[in-house]
Parts: structure tokens; sequence; C-alpha cells
């Protein structure tokens, strides 16, 4: 059983309602200027409005300040008004400074500034619950928009991300289309509870939980677990921004730790109608090949010749393939004088660069916003979108050992060896932990189909001139059925074959009112913000299993008709989880002549996943900034045209542990039974499996922040600085429990700290603008050091390797004084004169064992770096990016199964330990030998495109063509697939970090795409 939170009662709103209206609201008399009555008659004015590139901009609002008559400019950028010469224009259009102009003559025609080329501080920001001007901004916030998304086939949210935002890590768990990334800001916080930030979507908090039924373990592992965000179609992505600190995340309370993203989807804009259709085919292939031995180096190198089988195969070409992928998607806008509308449909189909994989995604969104009654008081927006996601998977699990994954089977595989025998059919290998990959991938078979729905409802009252009140109701809902089979086969797992069914329902819904008050005395403005929120989580599962199920091609397939054939061994087997998140929060925004700012606010949450005697944390944030160039002193500045200073403090939760940790368990076992009877019938006892603890509670982060925010040299210059220190308190762990327990763990908070601090800074300009060439250029870059502190116990371990004989041995290690997640290894000094590994001996004892393990870096990287740049010269466009990192390392897994020893037992191995010498009778050993630098430069987008003007065709306005390349290179020394990637390998749900186990590797993919606007 849970712990049930009491629902909210509105009425407990009325008192905060009451102190917003008890406030004394200034009303402030604006200055009009006084114009002469002219005797002259009213001219037409015409013009025409464009970008600084010349470009027609069309739906720019152009309105006679005088007399408030309003027009907008046509598709070409044309207007027409009425006005006398001597009165003034103003301009206006979303994304672009205002401009105010003079009429002189009959023709006015203005070009528009982008308010991103200006770096205006009057650009308006996301934040929690609201959004505000940039110039008022205290917190450390970095926001992109759809026009930084150009480049490359980005299928989730993450993607997009990537080398834009200082600070923001994505690496891969896996290149498999769909999988899953590991997003982290600022550093790794927690040992066990994840480092992924908080999600939202357009106001709608997401579950960091699985949404896609899991892959069963048929003798190959676990498939990695699928990306979450990946129903999104990224097309309709308006902007993504990233709250980093705790000032800006506190809002969010007990899921903010980790950063928090607000997506933000797109809407209608003023103007005509827009219709744009999207389309592109790409073309990928794998990013690099490992370099193994040969059929002929194979042969050269003398080993027994029993193993020359007579062939001649390159396996990783076997299995690897060049993939096509497609993606069309259509959209439709229009805004009108109450509201604005905005819908799509998309389908995407992309091949897996690995045999039998693949994703396939259609999305269908429509956002809608009106407003009613008089001058919009009543304004209710819809938010809406569902996505059908249909997944191939291939046996490639992270947990399946030395020898249960279709990649270590490739790249193990004899190159002496055919695919295919003298009669057509696949070569058995005869061995056991070692098949054909080519007959492994043909009798396994892994579909997962995903519907998922995610819609929301927000209606703003205006009760009185700034104060609004705000209602949310969202709802998240997903539907998942993963079929797994492994037919009847000649190998050693599963040979009877297996057919398993996973249903994943999970149900997410949101209840939000909040009320915002923004008023001002004179040069006093405030911004007051209270409000209430409920969410609920609930999951379910169902799975059932038969094994010894027909031969393939025998009947029906199980996925169609399970009961056809074989026994059921999970008869029907399910789960449940449910918990609930009840939150008040507030804020108060205050700046004193745009010049002096202050944010504070607090935010109390209340889980059903912590004991009883910890139900509520509070979260509080305060935040101070000072804007140097509103001075007087810096009003005539030449140099320096924006600074502000700012500094901010607060605290920031983590929920993520497992549901019902707190609540005892027990349960009916014969191994604590007892004789009650005289018969002698063993009566099960009572075994308790958890040991309650009322007192747990929420992991908490306190984070510094210092920072500056400018623009130079009549902006061409502009960019922010951060310095931050972090550091996780009371963090969850699963440790020994004290003497006389029931059980021999706890959960518990314990009095640990991990820290984690660092520069951040992100710099652009605009090198060149001019009429006919515009190149903008911007870097980023971001500094780590992790260390953990007053850990209670001598030493945490994660990161389970696999390999022949490495059962239970980890890579990973929690200690005091050492970043989080270092290695904990042998140390490899070289090989002897008869090729035998020679190790450090750490204690001078004479022989190596686990006391010679030694702890080395980590996989954290202390710097990175992303660089981007766009130019454009008339109607062509070209942009590209860099990623990179430094300071960081990887545990070479794949490496390690491919060691010297395979040379013994006919498999392959990698050119490099052939050519060191070593002996082949060597046994593997975890150990600094396959410890690799994971630094790297990647060329990770670049586009070059075209846009045709199709002005003459009145039902046609534009068509953009493109070329476009991912992954095109990367500079690093690193020999494994990727340098940027991920394994889960975590030990009892302590995070695994930096170990690479033969990862589906990431793709270089080229595209050809089209944007036509209608």
């Amino acid at each position: 059983m849970y712990h049930k939170i009491n629902f909210f009662k509105f009425k407990k709103l009325i008192p905060i309602a009451i102190i917003f209206l008890a406030a004394n609201q200034a009303h402030a008399e604006g200055l009009m200027a006084n114009y002469s009555v002219s005797s002259q008659v009213n001219e037409t004015i015409t013009g025409n409005i464009t970008d600084q590139e010349g470009s027609p901009i069309e739906g720019a609002t152009v309105k006679v300040v005088e007399t408030g008559a309003t027009t907008t400019t046509d598709a070409s950028g044309n207007y027409s008004i009425s006005a006398n010469i001597g009165q003034t224009l103003s301009i206006s259009y979303d994304g672009y400074a205002n401009q105010i102009v003079k009429i002189s003559s009959t023709s006015v025609s203005v070009k528009l500034q982008s308010k991103k080329d200006a770096t205006s501080i009057e650009e308006v920001t996301l934040v929690g619950y609201g959004s505000q001007k940039k110039s008022d901004l205290t917190g450390a916030v970095s926001q992109l928009k759809a026009e930084n998304f150009k480049e490359g086939m980005n299928i989730s949210v993450d993607n997009l991300m990537q080398g834009k935002i200082a600070g923001v890590r994505i690496v891969q768990s896996s290149g498999e289309p769909g999988a899953g990334v590991n997003v982290s800001i600022r550093g790794i916080g927690s040992i066990r509870s994840g480092s992924t930030p908080l999600f939202v979507v357009d106001g709608v908090p997401l579950s960091n939980d699985a949404v896609s039924a899991q892959s069963p373990n048929v003798g190959l592992g676990n498939a990695q677990a699928k990306n979450p965000l990946n129903f999104l179609n990224t097309n309709d992505i308006e902007s993504i921004t990233v709250l980093k600190d705790a000032s800006a995340a506190a809002i969010y309370g007990a899921r903010g730790s980790n950063g928090v993203v607000l997506v933000t989807t797109k809407r209608g804009k003023k103007g005509e109608p827009m219709f744009t259709y999207d389309t592109y085919l790409g073309f990928s292939s794998v990013i690099k090949k490992l370099d193994l031995m040969t059929a002929d180096e194979y042969r050269s190198a003398g080993i027994n010749k029993l193993y020359d089988h007579g062939g001649n195969t390159d396996w990783q070409d076997e299995i690897y393939r060049n993939a096509v992928s497609s993606n069309h998607s259509v959209s439709f806008s229009k805004a009108t004088e109450t509201g604005n509308y905005f819908a799509s449909l998309s389908h995407m189909d992309q091949d897996g660069i690995v045999l039998n994989s693949g994703f396939k995604r259609t999305t269908a969104r429509l956002n809608a916003e009106e407003s009613f009654f008089d001058n919009k008081r009543l304004k209710v927006k819809v938010n809406l979108t569902a996505s059908d996601i249909k997944e191939t998977g291939v046996p490639n699990g992270g947990n399946a050992g030395s020898d249960g994954q279709l990649i270590i089977h490739a790249l193990m595989a004899n190159p002496t060896r055919s695919v295919y025998d003298e009669n057509g059919n696949f070569t058995n290998f005869n061995m056991n932990a070692h098949y054909n990959p080519l007959y492994l991938l043909s009798v396994y078979n892994d579909k997962t189909n995903t519907f998922r729905v995610l819609g929301n409802t927000e209606a703003t009252l205006r009760i009185l001139p700034g104060l609004h009140y705000k209602f949310n109701l969202g709802i998240d809902k997903t539907m998942s059925e993963r079929n797994t089979t492994m037919y009847p086969n000649l190998t050693d797992r599963t040979p009877k074959g297996m057919y398993v069914q996973a249903n994943l329902d999970s149900y997410n819904v949101l209840l939000e009112h909040y009320l915002t008050y923004d008023f001002n005395l004179n040069k006093h403005n405030f911004s007051l913000l209270g409000g209430f929120s409920y969410q609920k989580f609930k999951s379910t599962g169902t799975y059932f299993g038969v094994r010894d199920i027909a031969a393939q091609g025998a009947g029906i397939a199980p996925e169609i008709n399970p009961g056809y054939s074989g026994t059921a061994f999970v008869p029907g087997a399910g789960y449940a989880q449910e918990n609930e998140l009840q939150s008040y929060f507030g804020r108060v925004n205050y700046n004193f002549d745009k010049k002096y700012l202050l944010t504070a606010s607090l935010r109390a949450d209340g889980s059903t996943r912590f004991g009883k005697n910890n139900k509520y944390g509070y979260f509080p944030s305060v935040a101070v900034g000072w804007t140097v160039s509103n001075e007087n002193f810096l009003s005539d500045s030449q140099f320096i045209n924006e600074l502000k200073l700012r500094g901010s403090w607060g605290q920031t939760g983590n929920q993520e542990v497992p549901n019902k940790i707190t609540q005892a368990s027990s349960s009916l076992t014969q191994a604590a039974g007892y004789y009650l009877y005289d018969n002698l019938n063993l009566i099960n006892g009572v075994s308790i499996n958890r040991t309650v603890n009322p007192d747990l509670k929420w992991e908490v982060v306190e984070q510094t922040n210092i920072g500056a925010d400018f623009s130079l040299f009549k902006n061409k210059l502009y960019g922010s600085l951060e310095y931050y220190h972090k550091t996780t308190k009371d963090p969850i762990l699963n440790i020994p429990s004290s003497p006389l327990s029931p059980t021999s763990t706890v959960w518990r908070n314990v009095d640990a700290q991990i820290v984690n601090k660092g520069f951040e800074f992100s710099l652009g300009s605009e090198i060149i603008k001019n009429e006919n060439f515009t190149w903008s250029f911007d870097v980023n870059g971001a500094t780590v050091n992790n260390v953990v502190k007053d850990l209670p116990v001598s030493a945490i371990y994660s990161g389970e390797v696999s390999g022949p004989g490495l059962s239970g041995v980890t890579a990973n290690i929690y200690r005091n004084g050492y970043e989080a997640g270092s290695f904990y290894m042998y140390n490899y000094l070289g090989v002897d004169a008869n090729g035998k590994y020679i190790y450090e001996d750490l204690n001078t004892d004479g022989r190596i064992d686990q006391n010679d393990r030694k702890i080395f870096e980590g996989a954290i990287p202390n710097f990175t770096f992303g660089v981007n740049s766009y130019m454009k010269y008339k109607k062509l466009d070209f942009a590209f990016s860099f990623i990179g990192q430094t300071g960081g390392y990887l545990v070479n897994n794949t490496a390690l199964d491919l060691n010297i020893n395979n040379l013994a037992s006919d498999r392959n191995v990698l050119n490099d330990f052939y050519s060191s010498g070593a002996n082949f009778t060597n046994q593997p050993q975890l150990s600094s030998l396959y410890l690799e630098k994971s630094d790297f430069i990647r060329l990770n987008n670049v586009r070059l495109g075209y846009t045709f003007d199709m002005n003459q065709l009145k039902f046609l306005r534009s068509i953009n063509l493109y070329v476009s390349a991912q992954n095109l290179f990367t500079i690093t020394n690193y020999s494994g697939y990727d340098p940027l990637v991920d394994t889960n390998k975590q030990v009892g749900g302590n995070q695994s970090l930096g170990i690479d186990y033969t990862t589906y590797p990431s793709a270089k993919t080229f595209i050809l795409g089209a944007t036509v606007k209608f």
C-alpha cells in the first residue's frame, strides 16, 4: 500500500488571492506626445519590410502610432496604410526588434533586425511556470530556438541540444535508432538515482520512467531502454530552454536536482496561413570499423591449422549495412486577432545500420489557442500530440555476458569461416558460446509497438489588470507491447526456443492552479506567482512466456497465436506501481529601475515515494542581479552595450528512487518454515525482504551560481560566463543494516556528499553582417570537477564488465576523495620476454591478486565544448557544428572480449593485441590495458542549402533545398567504435559510468532534404 496524499481544495488559494488583491498597484500616467491637428489629407503610405538580409517578412505588423491604424505585410513583405506625412510608424514582428520610423514620404521601407542577432535584452525567455525578459533573468538559463535545429537527422529532443549549450552533455547508450541517451547537466550528482534532468513539454512534466515495454532475456541479455522522448516530432519544436542552476530549477523542487529542460512546440504566427512540407532522404553507414585480423592475416599468424576453415569473410560487413531513412512532415499554421492554430502530421522510417533493426514513427499534433470575452479576458490553450512507434530490435543486450550479443559474435568470428556452407545453409560453427552472427539474427525476432498521447489544456483568466489565474490539466498516456521470439536453434542459448510478450501501460495526470500578479510602483516592478500542483503516476505491466515452441516457419508465428505450441513458463505475471506528488510553490520577481534584480522562490513537495516522517520536502532559492549597463556611468559607453552580473543560491531535490522502498516487505517461504504439527508437514514461514524506514527523504542538491551576461562592441561580441558549485547531500543508498536488523541491507539517506564545480562560457559574434552576406559564430565550453566525500562505507562498486572468466568483476568504484565512478583495476605495465602480461604489484607481496587493484581517473570529462557557425550569402546558407571533450576515460569492454586468448580458441582478435607480442595463452583480466582516453573532436553536423523565392507563383512561397551530413569525421585515439558512449552496466542499482561493451555503433549520415512553404 502507498500513502495517499489528500487532494488539493481550491479554497486554499483564496488567502493567496487576497494578498495579491490587497497590494497597492500604482497607475502610472503614460506620457503622450502632443501633435498639432493637421489639415493635410491622409496619404496612402506604402513600403516593404525585410530582414537584414533583404528577405521579405510576411505578417509583420505596421501601426500608425498617432491613430492606431494597423495593417500587416503580405508574402512579399509589402504593406499599404493610411497616414500623414510627419506621423510615426511602428513595425513589429515576432523574433525581431520593434522599429519606430518617422514618415517623411509616401514610401517607407524598413529592414528589421533579429533579436537574436542584436542579442536584445528585451527577448523573452521561458522559465518555470512563465516567462521573463532576458534582461530580468537572474538564474543560469539557456534557450535554443527552431533556427538552431536545422542541421541533421534528429529523432529526439536531446539530440537537438548536443553541442549547443554549455554544461549539457549528451551521451548515447546505443546507436540503435530510437535508443536511449544519457543527458547530464553540470556533472554527475547521484550514485543510484540517475542524472537525467526533468523534461517539461508544453507545461507537462514527464516521468523519466521507461514508456516502452522492456526486452526479456531469452539468453542474449536485455536490450537497452528506449528513449522516452523519441515520441516527439522534432519539426514541431519551437524552443528548448535549459534551467541549469538551482535558482532557475527550484520552482520544480523535488525533481529539479539534475536541471530542467522546457520544450515548447510551435504555434501559429500572424500573417497569411502557412502550409509547410518538410522531407528528407538519409543514407547511413557505420561510423568506423574495428581493426580486426583479416583472413589472410589470421592464416599467416601461424595459428592452429584446424582454425583455418578456408573462407574469407569480413563479418562486420556482413552485419552492418548502408541504411536508408526517410521523413515526411506537413504542417499548417495560422493566427487570427484572437488566437492561433498549428497542426502537423509526420512519418519517419529509419533503417538501422545493423541488419533487421529499424524505427518507424507516425506523429500527429494539434496546438490551438483562442481568446474570449472582453479584450481577451479568457485565453484557452490546447496542446495535443499522438505518436505510434514501431521498432525492430536485434539481440544485443548490455548484460548478456561475454557470449550473448550479436555484435561480439561478429567481431570474434574467425575470418576464415564462411557465412554459408556448401548447401547454402548458414555455417554452423559447432561451438558453445560462439555462433554464426547471421544465423543468430535469422532465429531472433523482436518487435515493439508503442502508442503515446500527450496533451494538456491551459486556461488563463485575467481577473484584474495584472492579476491572472491559470489552470493546467495534462495527461500523458502510453501503451506498449513487445513481442520477442527466439526460435528453436542450434546454439546453446535457448535451443528449444522461447516467446515472451511484455505489455506496459503508463498513465500520468497533472492538475495545476496558480495565480500571477504583475504590478509596478513607480520604478519598483513586481511579478508574483503562487500555486498548487498535483501529479499522479501509474504504470502496470503484464507478461507471459512460452518455451519449447514450434520451429521457425512451422505453423503460426507465436506473436500472432502464442497458444499454437509450447509450454507456458511465465503464466500471466504482472505488476503495478503508483505514486503521487503534491506541491505548493511561490516565486517573487522584483526589479528596481531595470537595474537591480531579485528572484526568490520556494516549493514544498509531498511524495508517496518517501517515509511517513518525511513526506514533504522544502526547496528554497534566491538570486540577485545588477544590470550594470543601465547605470548612468555606462550610458554612453561605446565598448559595453549590455552587462549584467548575477548570483544565486538554491536547493533542489531528487526523488528518482524505487517505489515502496520505505515500507516493509515480507513473504512466505519454505526456507523460513517450521514443523507445526505432528504429521511433519512443513509450514511456510515469514521471511522479511525489506526493512521499513519511515525517515527516508529526498536527496538534496544545493547549488551556488555566479554569472555575467554581456554584449560588447555594438553587439559584435556577446555571451555569458558562469561559475557553479553543486553539492548533493543525503544521497539514498541501499547499505548494510545495523546488527539485529531483519534484513542485511536497508534503504537510507547517508551523510555523504557528491560535489560538482566548474566554469561555463558561451561566446558569440556577428563576424560579418551586410545586405548580401552574414556570418555568425559561437562557441561554448564547460569544465567540471567531481569528487565524493564523507561516504560512510569504504567503497561502493558498480560497472560489471563482461568477458570470459570475469563474472562479477566490476570496473567502477565510489570512494571518498575520488571522482564518482572512478575506475578500479590492475595497472597494466606491458609484456615480458615470454609475452606474459605484467601488472603492478601495489603491495609488493610478490603476487598479483585483488589487493593490487588501483584507482584510475573516471569517465566524466573535465572539459566539454561545442562550436557552431552559420553563414548566408544571398539565398545560399551554410552551417556546421563541432563537439568535443577532454579529460575522460572509457573501459573498452569490447576490446576485453577480443583479448589475445581468442587466438587459442578459434576466434578473432584486434590487430593491436596480436602485434603487441602477447602470448595466446594469456587469460583476460580487467586492467588498464583496456582503459582508454575518450578525448575527441567531431564534425557533428554540416549543412548547405539554397532558397528559391517563388513570389511569382501565388500558391508557392519558397523552396529550400539542402544537403546535410552528421558525424562526418571524428578525431580521437579511442580504438572503439565511438568515444561518446556509455553502456548501462549498473550493479545493484548503482550507476555505472564509462563502459563500452559492444554497443550498437553510431552512424555517419548523409541527407538530401527540402522544405517547401505554401
